[in-house]
């Protein structure tokens, strides 16, 4: 089964510019229908209000990190199973080792490409 491309989904992200790429990638992968949000508080309240299917996160944010954006959608009986991608510019083991036991459903490190975006979605997926 493939993908259903028009699945709601949710890029956060506190720099306008990346969240801008990462809505381009989608687009041209063939996503539809991306909303997006400031940092990990705006993002949960945009997860209360809609039924999203993915949240692309960046790790990085202030107030809200997207690592406890991370906990908060794990803690949440309603958003725990949400497939979580979390994205940052560093590759620290510690990092993914503790969005790993955080319930993380995949890793990004920037930059990155479609390929590697789409690659990382359909793992999520088991596509």
């Amino acid at each position: 089964m493939a993908l259903d491309l028009s699945i709601p989904v949710l890029v956060v992200d506190d720099y306008q510019t990346m969240i801008r790429i990462i809505r381009n990638l989608l687009k041209q992968i063939g996503f539809t229908n991306v909303d997006d949000a400031g940092d990990g508080s705006a993002a949960l309240a945009k997860l209360r209000e809609k039924q999203y299917a993915l949240v692309i996160s960046d790790w990085n944010m202030a107030p809200m990190t997207g690592y406890e954006l991370l906990q908060e959608v794990r803690a949440d009986p309603s958003l725990a199973t949400l497939p979580f991608i979390m994205v940052t510019a560093e590759a620290k083991t510690d990092n993914v080792i503790a969005a790993k036991k955080a319930g993380v459903s995949n890793y990004m490190v920037k930059p990155f490409n479609a390929q590697t975006l789409q690659a990382k979605i359909a793992a999520v997926f088991g596509e």
